[in-house]
């Protein structure tokens, strides 16, 4: 700090800094907020997704039990008999 600072001056730098400060700090909390939003986010697709495998298996499994339970055309009796 040299010796022709005058109070003044170093009164609007310090305004200036507390400014700038101020303004971090709410975009700080912005960018938390919205990092917090994203995860909620994310962790409500993650049991989307796995809800939906699951479904998907089951509806595979129902549809393999389907086929398995079902007549073949080679396992049916020809109509002549």
């Amino acid at each position: 700090m040299s010796d022709d600072t005058t109070p003044d001056e170093l009164a609007r730098r310090l305004e200036a800094l507390e400014s700038r400060i101020a303004y971090q700090e709410h975009w700080l909390d912005t960018l938390d907020a919205a990092v917090a939003g994203q995860e909620r986010r994310l962790t409500r697709l993650d049991r989307l997704n796995a809800l939906m495998q699951e479904r998907l298996r089951d509806q595979r499994q129902a549809l393999q039990d389907q086929d398995a339970t079902a007549p073949r055309p080679e396992d049916e009796r020809p109509p002549h008999y």
